[in-house]
């Protein structure tokens, strides 16, 4: 019963697919288009530090280039409403998207930086570290919060609407702290691509406009061809006899993301600006685990209500707690690397190699939680015995009083 229930589940997949007009040929152009308006945000993302904080300007990316990835969350949340037994899908399209970008796309900003120098022959070793700026400690500290609330979470066994309320609470606190970051110096402005210097040298309100058009121009085109491009590779995938949780878990959080590694990897390349690159997937995580989810139990207890009569919690079961906690454990290693502010090349190789094993051999995801633990507990180790290596909380706290000064002066 169970492969003849999958079977018809995937027939009528397909069948959604073809309704919609998903092909195989659609992908020979809303690739490009996609990358294109991936560039194009990206820019406005580099301008816009010229006006805001990186960090707001790297938050607001997010935001557009996690687009596809809530509306794909949301069917999938909504679906569950209706029928209990695609619960697991939601749970599994939010950690397979957290952990794509920390096992994968961190990594992928570093080996290309790595790369980068090499190729064109700077001084020192191509494997240095990346080492981030001092405002850069908000983003690396933002994602504890949301990590300690999914403990709790995890721990009542369901995720409420309150839950969420508190989720976008936890994410608006981050975003205010932002705010008090001053902008980039122009001087800097040398270093951005043409696009991004023809935007911030435009006077008047001409220049709110400039980048905002590229924001609006590249989120929109983002937004319209992401859903014909995932639904086109969903179909290729689905007839290729790909699993539905596989694909849920891995495939869709690739093409959801996809915008996010274009513009991270094209910062990469460029050296000085791989930090950049880094945070911007960190915001991403900041985004994913407090905006995202919050959005799962309010969908799911409105479609519960919609096809039920009831609005419901979303439920955690075993199979959902196990996913979480080993996400929580990647997100956690993952802060707790970047506690020293620096991403050297053993964290990336390491961090690679693990996420490789989870996806090709998911029976050893136990062996990888377990690798995770001790690594954390080697770090804490480290860090007790050479606290000097502990900059980000010294450097989250300057910020803040940094802030606090330019508060007074004015």
């Amino acid at each position: 019963m169970a492969g003849l229930s999958s079977a018809s589940v995937r027939l009528r997949l397909i069948a959604w697919v073809a309704a919609a007009g998903g092909s195989v040929a659609s992908s020979l152009w809303t690739a490009p288009t996609v990358v294109a308006s991936a560039f194009l945000v990206a820019w406005g993302a580099e301008a816009a530090q010229f006006v805001i904080s990186q960090g707001l300007a790297l938050a607001l990316l997010a935001w557009l280039q996690t687009l596809p990835e809530f509306a794909v969350e949301a069917a999938i949340a909504w679906d569950a409403g209706r029928d209990p037994a695609r619960l697991h899908f939601a749970i599994a399209n939010l950690t397979g998207a957290i952990r794509l970008l920390l096992g994968f796309g961190w990594p992928v900003i570093f080996f290309v930086c790595a790369f980068a120098r090499w190729r064109e022959g700077r001084r020192g070793s191509p494997l240095a570290p990346i080492r981030l700026a001092r405002d850069h400690a908000v983003e690396v500290l933002g994602l504890i919060p949301g990590l300690l609330y999914w403990v709790l979470i995890l721990w009542k066994g369901s995720a409420t609407v309150l839950d969420a309320i508190i989720l976008l609470a936890l994410y608006g606190i981050y975003l205010w702290v932002l705010t008090g970051h001053p902008p980039h110096d122009t001087e800097q402005l040398t270093e951005a691509p043409p696009v991004a210097r023809w935007a911030v040298r435009q006077r008047g309100w001409r220049r709110p406009a400039a980048i905002g058009g590229l924001f609006a121009v590249g989120g929109t085109v983002l937004f319209v061809c992401a859903h014909p491009l995932v639904e086109s590779l969903l179909g290729v995938a689905l007839l290729l006899g790909v699993s539905q949780f596989f694909f849920i878990q891995w495939v869709a959080p690739v093409l959801s993301e996809f915008p996010e590694l274009v513009s991270t990897v094209n910062w990469a390349r460029r050296v000085t600006h791989a930090p950049m690159a880094l945070m911007n997937l960190v915001s991403s995580n900041i985004n994913q685990w407090t905006v995202l989810a919050a959005m799962i139990p309010v969908v799911y207890g409105y479609s519960h209500w919609q096809h039920h009569g009831t609005w419901a919690p979303f439920p955690i079961d075993a199979g959902q707690s196990v996913e979480i906690r080993l996400t929580l454990l990647q997100t956690g290693l993952g802060v707790m690397i970047l506690l020293s502010m620096r991403f050297g090349a053993l964290a990336a190789a390491t961090l690679l190699a693990l996420w490789i094993v989870e996806v090709a051999v998911p029976s050893a995801r136990g062996m990888v939680a377990i690798v995770y633990s001790i690594w954390m507990a080697i770090l804490t180790i480290g860090y007790a015995v050479r606290p000097q290596y502990l900059k980000a909380p010294r450097d989250f706290w300057e910020t803040l009083r940094a802030r606090t000064r330019s508060a007074g002066l004015h």
